[in-house]
């Protein structure tokens, strides 16, 4: 028998690692002093143990281990092994959109020779029930009197069927931010339950989707730099826009220090 400080040497592994996995039930010693303590461990059990090490650097938890060393039919390792196949590969895609976007911050940085004003983030959005009228807006500067009066609209609506909003109001925009005139928006509000559309304000789900997204604290003039900062980045980082922008106004009532996420439903290109 060989005591456990040499079992861990002859394994490689250290005699912290051994006293766990005798504690999970992973490798047991053969044999224990009851004055001392020791663990003695049976050269035998090097076969084993170098079992439990390559099962480990093939990513498998200790628990997996353990279910492999119970006995499972080549069947099952090899299911077992496709599984964890997927989940290493997609470990590999997540890692390298962090790269990319690594690389676009640097870029940022580089260009800007500052720190960026804004974080662009990837995140997903659930589904969201909401009253919203459709406006169609002749000029840019007219943008705030229509979607102050369409959200009157919404607001009304909500009121006379008995709902209650359940969050900040937001805008849904049909056309790029570039395009100044003639602009398509949506004065959409969020609602706690479904109630009957009218002719004007019609009541429906967002679908749920993946969103770029970044914050805005300050005049809504200066949304052009945030939206070149998103579209620059879904383009660096191989997304493509699938739907209509989103300007949600979680603070608008100081139009001076306002706070605005704008968010770009987005997907992989091809």
């Amino acid at each position: 028998m060989i005591k456990i400080g040499d079992f861990a040497r002859l394994g490689q592994v250290s005699v912290v690692t051994l006293r766990h996995y005798d504690e999970v039930g992973l490798l047991k010693p053969v044999s224990v002093d009851n004055f001392t303590g020791y663990r003695y461990y049976a050269v035998a059990q090097l076969s084993e143990l170098n079992h439990i090490l390559a099962l480990k650097d093939l990513g498998f938890s200790l628990d997996q281990i353990a279910q492999v060393l119970q006995g499972l039919t080549g069947e099952q390792l090899q299911g077992m092994l496709i599984m964890k196949q997927v989940e290493v590969q997609q470990h590999l895609v997540d890692e390298q959109a962090r790269l990319s976007r690594i690389g676009v911050r640097l870029k940022q940085l580089k260009m800007e020779d500052t720190m960026p004003n804004y974080d662009v983030v990837l995140k997903t959005v659930p589904p969201q029930l909401i009253a919203s009228r459709k406006v169609s807006i002749p000029t840019n500067d007219q943008v705030p009197a229509y979607l102050n009066e369409a959200y009157g609209e919404v607001y009304s609506h909500i009121k006379a069927q008995g709902a209650k909003d359940t969050g900040a109001c937001f805008g849904v925009w049909h056309q790029p931010a570039a395009i100044l005139a003639n602009e398509v928006a949506e004065a959409a509000v969020p609602v706690d339950h479904a109630i009957p559309s009218s002719d004007r304000v019609k009541v429906y789900e967002l679908p749920q989707a993946q969103v770029a997204s970044a914050v805005h604290r300050g005049e809504f003039v200066s949304f052009v730099q945030l939206h070149a900062v998103l579209l620059d980045w879904i383009e660096s980082n191989n997304y493509q826009i699938v739907g209509p922008y989103r300007e949600i106004y979680i603070n608008s009532a100081d139009k001076s220090n306002s706070t605005t996420e704008i968010q770009y439903p987005v997907a992989k290109a091809n």
